[in-house]
């Protein structure tokens, strides 16, 4: 089979793109990475992503935006003006001739009734046909206005996990995250859904939502751990001690995440006095109280030596990236993490994930528009049969999986394979257990306190639990047996950890010839960084998704959530990219999905502009790029926790929402300045258009400011508390939530996956979260153990149903 190698995964397998500006874009670059022949049809005017410069860079005529020639790699352009029949045909003949489509508003040829999602799906019932909408295909909220900035204030993301300052405005993630997860989201339902039919022939309606993208990606099971603990994750808004801080030559990003990187911050600090076991205080609150000791003491200290101290302290850390200097950190260089873009010339990162012997495809030139017209009206194009036979409920039902992950990154990969009908085995051990256990703050003085985190309910459902002693020879051998039994391996211990355990993929490959096995380190498995820890806030600053994200006066803040389902669901991806492999030559593959690769890939665009136009994006508060005015306003209102702090967002991304905004205000004077009536002129004056629009903000109400503005047609939205996501009619129309026992812990609402599925499943969550060891008994027996065996096991700790350790970390 070895005339297979030299193929991508996904050679042969056809996509039209009928989608305009980022989200699109990202989620057909990564089929294209994976080898599919993907076709973009626009309509003569391109796609604006052609024109677009974060920097307003003038792209000259003839000429496309760096970001587009990253995002538009190896892709054809087909131009079709909806207006002309025969362009209609060419586009039909291409959808006949395709295994998906990918669409999303924004083209004239988006809102042609022939090319709705819907009228797409009636037509070609053999297609796939993935929709990127800001709420969903139907609902009560389908025809509202929104922007990126708006989503991310409806999601909670902006007050999600305390991120800034109680003094300050709370503020958005900057860079356009929103548009590449759900980009990154779309291309998994998309291959999922190519799973699923692969045996039958049969498409289906993907309806993704970019609002319930962002729920999970910026916020942490808000509206579980409310429902089950009685209170929100954080009821004001406070910095990260340290986070980002200034040091004697530079930006670093340092934190605490455990009560033991706090102690050994206190001691590398020069203060180990400050340790106190038994203080009242969290680490969180101590390191609130100590610091402005500790940021004098990282003012004084160069870069290097801070980092060099911290990593031997095992502290999280890593220097705060941005457009011009992330491309020269030593880890990045190691790994060639960056390419030469084949068309522009200028940097931009490479595959976010890797794998062998399967092989992701170079980078390509991005098409000219229409570049390829001609030859698919000539094209003898073929006709898909029509389906036959029946699709799996569950699109990866019959898939095994083993989760030996902890934490967010790796739980959230394999719950979703879970949540679309995969066997997951959760692998813990009693000595330590999943990370997500211990940090709900449930007092161990409570029965079975283990079993009552909401982080641990949301994120592993539908999944079977085992423990077992990796330290242990007998713990060890059983995984082995294990994995004889399992397609798939996913883990995210820090590399040397597999080492210790001789689990590489030759191992692997010795049990199970064509498993597949995944690994997520934090920063990849070489170079310099190879062991560093890695949680989602030293993730975010070396790839510098928080170089954007604050106000310009002062030092980033840690977005702290985007880190790791970001490189869940690239992961997940690589995963699905992988099977794609093995199906079609039997082999086994190793995947490399590091969470850092995941994060540069999203925050690609200011190393791209940085590097084809000079510019330096920064941070600019609730400012943004893509809209002006763009903000948010305090309201009238006092918020749940008795301060004036409730806000709205607000956003004008085109001229004719300007005059929607204008009209909804009763067409005021200043607001009828044709210096305002541009983009250019509203960003000049946008100091002006804030004030007055602060000024009509501040003696109305948060529901009489939506309605108002919303009805208008102008993107608009309140900052959410996020545990009050479930008061969204949207989700509740579309069935994001559903409620789940727990044998232990409290029924609950648990968030599913951001997109509705035609083909089914309309419940995903089928099983509640494991208890610690529940399936211990049944996977053993599966093995042809005996219960006199399994029950030794269990006397000697080598499995169990409780922590070995009583107290929390």
């Amino acid at each position: 089979m070895k005339h297979h190698r030299a193929e991508s995964p996904l050679t042969g397998y056809s996509v039209v793109d009928l989608s305009t500006g980022i989200a699109g874009g990202y989620c057909t670059k990564l089929l294209a990475d994976g080898g599919a022949d993907v076709v973009k049809v626009e309509a003569p005017e391109g796609d604006p992503l052609r024109r677009w410069s974060a920097s307003r860079t003038v792209v000259p005529d003839g000429d496309d935006g760096a970001l587009f020639s990253f995002l538009a790699g190896a892709k054809h352009s087909v131009v079709a003006d909806p207006d002309r029949d025969r362009d209609t045909t060419l586009v039909n003949r291409l959808l006949a001739a395709a295994d998906a489509v990918v669409w999303s508003q924004g083209s004239r040829l988006a809102k042609q009734p022939d090319f709705t999602p819907h009228a797409i799906r009636a037509r070609h019932p053999h297609l796939t046909v993935t929709a990127i909408t800001p709420f969903g295909l139907d609902g009560p909220w389908r025809d509202r206005a929104a922007t990126e900035f708006t989503l991310q204030a409806w999601s909670g993301g902006i007050v999600g996990l305390g991120r800034g300052e109680q003094a300050r405005a709370p503020v958005f993630v900057g860079g356009q995250i929103g548009e590449y997860l759900a980009g990154a989201y779309a291309s998994v339902a998309t291959l999922a859904s190519r799973w699923r039919g692969i045996d039958c022939g049969a498409g289906e309606l993907v309806d993704l939502s970019m609002l319930e993208t962002q729920i999970l990606c910026l916020t942490y099971y808000p509206v579980t751990y409310y429902e089950m603990l009685g209170r929100p994750w954080r009821d004001a808004r406070r910095p990260t001690v340290p986070g980002v801080a200034q040091g004697k030559d530079g930006l670093i990003d340092l934190g605490c995440g455990t009560a033991q990187q706090w102690f050994d911050l206190c001691a590398m600090v020069g203060h180990p006095e400050w340790i106190d076991e038994n203080s009242p205080l969290s680490i969180t609150e101590l390191a609130n109280v100590y610091a402005d000791e500790i940021f004098a003491w990282i003012a004084s200290t160069p870069i290097d030596e801070i980092r060099d101290l911290a990593s031997a302290f095992r502290i999280p850390n890593a220097p705060v990236g941005n457009g011009a200097n992330v491309t020269a950190f030593d880890q990045f260089v190691a790994r060639g993490s960056f390419v030469r873009n084949p068309r522009g010339g200028f940097r931009q990162p490479g595959h976010p994930y890797r794998m062998e012997p399967a092989r992701l495809r170079p980078p390509q030139p991005a098409p000219r528009l229409g570049e390829h017209t001609e030859h698919y009206r000539t094209a003898q194009l073929p006709v898909r049969p029509a389906p036959a036979g029946v699709a799996k409920v569950r699109p990866m039902t019959g898939l095994r999986v083993l989760d030996m992950t902890t934490f967010w990154a790796g739980p959230c990969a394999t719950h979703i394979l879970a949540m679309l009908g995969a066997e997951v085995i959760h692998v813990e051990s009693t000595r330590r257990p999943d990370g997500t256990r211990l940090i709900a703050g449930i007092p161990t003085s409570k029965e079975r306190w283990w079993e009552k985190s909401p982080i641990f309910h949301a994120l592993n459902t539908n999944k079977k639990g085992l423990t077992l002693d990796l330290q242990n020879a007998r713990g060890r051998d059983v995984l082995r047996r294990l994995i004889g039994t399992c397609d798939v391996i996913v883990e995210n211990f820090t590399p040397r950890v597999l080492d210790q355990i001789g689990l590489d993929f030759a191992a692997v490959q010795s049990l199970r010839p064509d498993a597949v096995l995944v690994r997520m380190p934090g920063f990849g498995l070489d170079g310099p960084w190879r062991d560093n820890p890695a949680f989602a806030y030293v993730i975010e600053a070396a790839s510098g998704i928080s170089w954007l994200t604050g106000y310009p006066d002062r030092t980033p803040y840690d977005p702290y959530s985007v880190g790791d389902p970001n490189a869940g669901v690239h992961a997940v991806n690589a995963v699905l990219l992988a099977l794609e492999h093995r199906r079609r030559t039997g082999e086994g593959v190793f995947v490399e999905a590091a969470m850092v690769d995941a994060a540069l890939s999203i925050a690609a665009e200011q190393v791209i502009e940085y590097s084809a136009y000079g510019a330096l994006l920064q941070r600019a508060g609730n400012r943004g790029p893509s809209a002006a005015p763009q903000n948010l306003y305090r309201s009238a209102d006092i918020d749940e926790f008795g301060r004036p702090d409730s806000w709205v967002a607000i956003a004008v991304a085109t001229d004719d929402q300007w005059t929607r905004l204008c009209g909804a205000l009763g067409s005021p004077s200043w607001a009828n300045d044709p210096a305002l009536a541009t983009a250019t002129g509203r960003r000049e004056h946008h100091d002006v258009i804030d004030d007055h629009l602060a000024a009509w903000c501040e003696v109305r109400s948060r529901d009489e400011i939506i309605a108002t503005l919303w009805d208008a047609g102008v993107p608009v939205a309140k900052v959410l508390q996020p545990h009050r996501q479930t008061e969204l009619a949207q989700l509740t129309f579309r069935g994001f939530f559903e409620e789940v026992d727990h044998p232990v812990g409290d029924r609950a609402r648990l968030s599913t996956v951001p997109m509705r599925l035609s083909g089914g499943p309309k419940v995903f969550h089928a099983q509640p979260a494991p208890t610690l060891g529940q399936h211990n008994h049944e996977l053993l027996a599966e093995l042809g153990m005996s219960a006199a065996e399994i029950a030794q096991l269990e006397a000697d700790n080598v499995i169990g149903t409780e922590p070995w350790l009583r107290t929390a970390t």
